[in-house]
C-alpha cells in the first residue's frame, strides 16, 4: 500500500481589524502616497512629450539590447544566490556541521558589502593583471587571466555579495518550519534527502521566493557593480545617457522602462506568491532533530568555507592590502573622516525624515479598510519598483525645471532618501502597528480623548521598538547608497559610497581602501541587528522548551 507524504494547506488568515482612521494621519499618509509616485509620473510626461522620435528610440534595438542584459543578469544573479543560499541554510539551521552558530554568522557577512565595493575587490584580486594573476606568475608563470569585466564580473560580484538575502529570508522559513512534519515523513521510511526534497524543499518556496525576489530587484537596479565591471546595463546607460547628452529626454524614457521591467517582476510575485504557509493545528514546540552528516560534513566544511573565503576574507584582504600600500606611499587617512561625516550626517536625516513619513502611512495601512487604505499600503511599498538612479533621475529633471531652488541640495538628496527607503520603514512599522490592539485606541476614544491625543499616548509608545528598527535599517542602508547621492548630492559633499565609486573608477584603488574599510565597518551593524534580531525567536523557543 502507497504511503503518502505529509503536506501543509494553505489556509485563508483573519483579516485584521479595521477601525476609524483620524484625518491627522489621512493627510499626510496621502501626501507621502503622492510623493512615492511623483518620480513615476514626472518620467511619464516628459518621455511622452519628447515626440514620436523618442517611442522610436524606447523600441529600437539598443533598447532591446539594454533589456536582455538586465533581464539575462537578473536571472543568472538569482539562480546563482539560491543554489548557493540553499544548501548553506539547511547546514547551519539542521545539520550537525560543526561550528553551525559561527557559520551561521559568517556566511551572511557578505552583506555588509555593497556592490561597488565588491566591484572594486573582484576587479583588483581577479581581473587581468590582478593580485591573484600577480601571485600566479611568479609560482607557475601565467602572463594573463581571463578578462573578467563584463558579464562573468558583474554576473560573481552579485552573487558573491547578495546571496545573504536568500540565505536569511530561507533560514527564517526553516526556523518556523513545524518539526512534526519532517518527522513524521521520517517515521514513513523516507530518507533525510528525500524528505528534504519532497516535503521541506516545498514547504519553503514562498521564503525562497522572498529572497529570491529581493536578490532581483537589487539585481535590476543595481549600479555599482555594473559599473565597476563595464557591464552594459539599464543603469549604466541612464547615468551615461544623463551625463553625456544635452537632450537627456533618452535617458528619462530609459528609466521609465526600467519601472516597467521592475513593476512587472512585483506583479508575477504577486500573482505566484498568493498561498500561504501556516500550520492548521496547534503544534507543542519541539527542537528539530539534526541531520547527521557523516562522510558528507567535510564536503560541507569546505562549501561554508569557501562561501566565507570569497564574500568575507577576499574583500578584507583585498581592501587592507590597498591599505597598506596607500599608507607606504603616503595616502592620508584623514581626509576620510569629511566623508564619513557628511554620510552619517545624511543617513540620519533620511531616517528621521523617511520614519516619521512612515508612521502615518503605516498606520492608515494597518488601521483603515477599503479601497483608499489599500492603495496607500500599496503605494508605501512602491518604491521597491523605483531604483536608486531612476529617483535620482526624475528629481534632477524636476529640480531643475520646477524647484531650482532645491536643485542639488541636501533636502532633495534626503527626500530621495525617503522614497527609496520608505518599504523598509513602513514594514517594520506596519508590523508594531498591527500588534498592538485597536479596542485599546477605541477605549481611549470613548474617554473623550482626541485622536491626535491616542496616538501620542496610546500608539506611539507601543510601537516606538518597530520606529526605532526601522530607523536603524534605513540609516544603515542609507550609508551604502550610491546612484542617487551621485546624481542629487550638493556640489562638494563627498560620502563614503561617492568617494569609493570615484577613486575605484579612477584606479586609484589605495585612495579607495580607507573609505572603503569604515564603510564595511559601520554597514556590519546592520547585519549584527538583522541576527540579533534572527537568533530572537530561536532563544524564545529555547527558553520554553
Amino acid at each position: 500500500m502507497a504511503t503518502t507524504l505529509p503536506v501543509t494547506r494553505a489556509v485563508p488568515s483573519r483579516r485584521p481589524l479595521h477601525t476609524r482612521v483620524s484625518p491627522l494621519l489621512w493627510i499626510p499618509a496621502l501626501v507621502v502616497a503622492a510623493c512615492i509616485v511623483l518620480p513615476v509620473v514626472y518620467l511619464a510626461i516628459r518621455t511622452a512629450g519628447a515626440g514620436e522620435e523618442m517611442w522610436a528610440l524606447i523600441l529600437g534595438g539598443r533598447t532591446r539590447h539594454l533589456v536582455v542584459n538586465t533581464l539575462v543578469l537578473a536571472a543568472a544573479v538569482t539562480a546563482t544566490t539560491t543554489a548557493l543560499a540553499l544548501p548553506a541554510a539547511w547546514l547551519t539551521i539542521r545539520t550537525d556541521l560543526p561550528g553551525s552558530r559561527v557559520w551561521s554568522v559568517l556566511t551572511a557577512l557578505p552583506l555588509v558589502v555593497p556592490s561597488y565595493v565588491g566591484g572594486f575587490v573582484v576587479a583588483t584580486a581577479l581581473g587581468p593583471a590582478g593580485m591573484l594573476q600577480q601571485l600566479l606568475e611568479r609560482l607557475i608563470d601565467v602572463q594573463r587571466l581571463p578578462d573578467i569585466y563584463g558579464f562573468p564580473g558583474a554576473w560573481l560580484t552579485l552573487s558573491l555579495f547578495t546571496y545573504p538575502y536568500v540565505l536569511l529570508s530561507v533560514r527564517a522559513g526553516l526556523r518556523g518550519l513545524a518539526p512534526a512534519i519532517e518527522d513524521a515523513s521520517r517515521s514513513l521510511g523516507y530518507s533525510s534527502w528525500m524528505t528534504f526534497r519532497r516535503v521541506t524543499l516545498p514547504l519553503l518556496r514562498p521564503w525562497i521566493g522572498a529572497g529570491a525576489l529581493l536578490v532581483a530587484l537589487y539585481t535590476l537596479s543595481d549600479f555599482g557593480a555594473v559599473s565597476m565591471m563595464q557591464f552594459e546595463s539599464f543603469t549604466t546607460a541612464i547615468y551615461v545617457q544623463y551625463q553625456a547628452s544635452f537632450n537627456r529626454n533618452y535617458a528619462a524614457a530609459l528609466a521609465l522602462v526600467l519601472v516597467a521591467i521592475t513593476a512587472l517582476l512585483l506583479m508575477l510575485e504577486a500573482r505566484q506568491g498568493r498561498a500561504r504557509y501556516h500550520r492548521i493545528s496547534a503544534a507543542t514546540a519541539k527542537r528539530p532533530r539534526r541531520v547527521a552528516l557523516g562522510a558528507w560534513r567535510w564536503p560541507a566544511l569546505i562549501f561554508c568555507a569557501a562561501l566565507v573565503a570569497l564574500g568575507v576574507l577576499l574583500p578584507a584582504g583585498v581592501i587592507s592590502y590597498w591599505l597598506i600600500i596607500g599608507m607606504q606611499h603616503g595616502e592620508p587617512l584623514v581626509v576620510t573622516l569629511r566623508p564619513m561625516i557628511n554620510s552619517i550626517y545624511a543617513a540620519a536625516l533620511g531616517a528621521a525624515v523617511t520614519v516619521a513619513a512612515a508612521v502615518p502611512v503605516a498606520v492608515v495601512a494597518a488601521r483603515a479598510g477599503g479601497p483608499a487604505g489599500n492603495l496607500v499600503g500599496r503605494l508605501a511599498y512602491a518604491g521597491y519598483a523605483l531604483p536608486g538612479i531612476v529617483v535620482a533621475l526624475s528629481l534632477v529633471f524636476f529640480g531643475a525645471r520646477y524647484a531650482p531652488a532645491l536643485y542639488q541640495t541636501l533636502g532633495l538628496l534626503v527626500f530621495a532618501y525617503m522614497i527609496l527607503y520608505l518599504p523598509q520603514a513602513v514594514g517594520t512599522v506596519r508590523s508594531a502597528v498591527q500588534q498592538v490592539s485597536p479596542s485599546q485606541e477605541e477605549a481611549a476614544r470613548t474617554l473623550g480623548r482626541s485622536a491626535a491625543n491616542v496616538l501620542w499616548t496610546v500608539t506611539l509608545p507601543q510601537i516606538r521598538p518597530g520606529i526605532l528598527a526601522g530607523a536603524a535599517l534605513v540609516f544603515l542602508t542609507t550609508m551604502k547608497e550610491l546612484p542617487a547621492t551621485l546624481l542629487l548630492s550638493p556640489t562638494g559633499f563627498q560620502t563614503l559610497a561617492t568617494r569609493i565609486w570615484s577613486a575605484a573608477t579612477e584606479g586609484f584603488f589605495a585612495r579607495a581602501a580607507a573609505p572603503a574599510l569604515l564603510l564595511l565597518v559601520i554597514s556590519s551593524l546592520s547585519i549584527a541587528l538583522v541576527l540579533s534580531q534572527e537568533r530572537r525567536p530561536a532563544e524564545l523557543e529555547e527558553t520554553r522548551l
